[in-house]
């Protein structure tokens, strides 16, 4: 991260980052299929999907996957007093050269359906009923466009707004409090 930061993600080779690491570029490939993998994590997809699975199906749509994003958050960055799962400056340093490199927004995007879809999969929804699939797809949609854009202003703030809140805020102005936890 501080090769790409320093020097900017598109000039970096998977070369740069395997010596800078002491393995070879295959060692790098092993673990890391493409060079967007080094940045965009996957972990929080499925964490998202157990919360979204364990949540009531009794509630709300937007409720159960807002929920899950806020929590996820919390795990994520150590909000409400746990251990954080990631070092937060490198989440922010991740989250900048998403925003700032077109090849890692066109991967972001890739992952976001990817993710919409495994939460939608969580809900366990009646896929013989196309409307309630496309509810599904469309909450979780919407959720997930909410928590972008708190991911993002979160970025551009440096982290000084705790990431669960900006998300829940930004569910709140989505959805009112349909999305959060009553």
């Amino acid at each position: 991260m501080q090769l790409f930061t320093r020097r900017g993600y598109d000039t970096v080779t998977v070369a740069d980052v395997a010596e800078a690491a002491g393995v070879s570029a295959m060692t790098v490939y092993r673990h890391f299929p493409t060079k967007e993998d080094l940045v965009l994590m996957e972990q929080p997809a499925q964490v998202i999907a157990e919360l979204v699975a364990a949540s009531p199906a009794t509630d709300p749509l937007v409720r159960r996957v807002g929920g899950a994003l806020v929590d996820a958050a919390a795990v994520l960055t150590g909000g409400q007093g746990a251990e954080p799962a990631v070092d937060e400056p490198f989440l922010l340093d991740c989250l900048r050269l998403m925003t700032s490199t077109p090849a890692l927004r066109a991967r972001h995007l890739d992952s976001q359906y990817a993710l919409q879809q495994a939460i939608v999969g969580a809900l366990a929804i009646d896929t013989a009923d196309p409307d309630a699939q496309f509810g599904a797809q469309a909450a979780t949609g919407a959720c997930l466009a909410a928590m972008h854009t708190a991911l993002t202003h979160w970025a551009e703030g440096n982290g000084k707004t705790g990431l669960p809140e900006l998300i829940a805020r930004a569910l709140a102005a989505t959805f009112g409090g349909a999305a959060t936890h009553s």
